[in-house]
């Protein structure tokens, strides 16, 4: 039966603000959802899987990637546009990929009498879906509708200004929180298994997700992290984080499902200050793996995919 692997993590905390290039008027806002009957400011899963591609590019070399990120001309460039070579870079392998291209030619003669004469002929697909699924971030506390008035030097958007030269004002919506999101991968899915280890290398350092011009900086790397090696199907732990009275995180939902049985504290790999909160610590009597640190967490389900998976670096 194959292995899944599954993980929840929770960010620092830190100030969101401007993570996209939309605005109303002059304020530059955040995307937000209705959740659990509150709003809550949100980041997308495509962000976080840019965000993941980018990594891998800036760690191992554009050669790594068919789909290159170029930031002086601001678009993408690639290796292999038709996918001519199947699935030899890890982006196709683990984040998927589509090609649609149109029809060469009308549709014969038999075809338009018998389907309407704006039929054309069928064009082909390359595609492969991503074994790698993210969920959205959400915010772990409510958005309290904070924004910040600020305006550009004088000059500093010549565009924007009645003169060119006056400043500019603005104003920003802004969001002092953490964020939790999830993901799931198969990697026997994979053509090549082994790439799913650098899944975990690059959850543990994501820095920039999202992000407009240079005012957004916030530290999506986890500040814990929950892991799960398992035959089961379902991850059952996906935004399995809240806060506490005093604001820290925990994991109560988590917690109930161990409790239940439906997830095997065996299979869990924990790291971080969530390990300190109340009622996690007994996890590691009943199989866990607790560190304090995310990075000997990372390790550690690292070793075991290996171990499974018979994968030798």
């Amino acid at each position: 039966m194959s292995k899944h692997l599954f993980g929840l993590v929770v960010t620092h905390h830190g100030t969101a603000a401007n993570n996209r290039g939309e605005t109303e008027g002059n304020i530059t806002t955040l995307q937000k959802i209705l959740w659990k009957g509150d709003v809550h400011t949100t980041v997308s899963a495509e962000a976080i899987r840019f965000a993941i591609r980018w990594y891998w590019q800036r760690r191992n070399g554009d050669e790594y990637l068919n789909r290159q990120w170029d930031d002086n001309i601001l678009r993408h460039t690639w290796q292999d546009p038709e996918f001519k070579g199947g699935v030899q870079f890890i982006d196709d392998d683990l984040l998927g990929f589509m090609s649609a291209r149109a029809a060469a030619q009308e549709a014969n003669e038999a075809e338009e009498a018998q389907r309407g004469s704006r039929t054309r002929a069928r064009g082909t697909v390359d595609r492969r879906r991503g074994r790698l699924e993210v969920s959205r971030a959400i915010s772990l506390s409510p958005f309290a509708g904070d924004i910040t008035f600020n305006a550009a030097s004088s000059g500093a958007t010549p565009s924007a200004s009645r003169t060119g030269v006056d400043p500019v004002p603005y104003g920003t919506e802004v969001h002092a929180t953490r964020y939790q999101y999830g993901f799931a991968l198969t990697p026997e899915d994979l053509v090549d298994s082994k790439r799913a280890l650098a899944v975990v290398d690059a959850i543990l350092s994501l820095s920039e997700v999202a992000g407009n011009q240079s005012r957004f900086l916030f530290d999506f790397s986890p500040e814990s992290v929950v892991f799960r090696w398992t035959d089961d199907f379902a991850p059952r732990m996906l935004y399995g984080f809240a806060l506490n009275g005093d604001g820290s995180p925990a994991i109560p939902d988590v917690m109930h499902r161990i409790s239940a049985g439906d997830i095997n504290p065996a299979e869990m790999v924990i790291g971080g200050p969530i390990t300190t909160a109340p009622g996690v610590a007994v996890l590691e009597d009943k199989g866990a793996f607790l560190s304090p640190g995310v990075k000997a967490a990372a390790e550690e389900v690292k070793r075991r995919m290996k171990e499974t998976l018979q994968i030798e670096e």
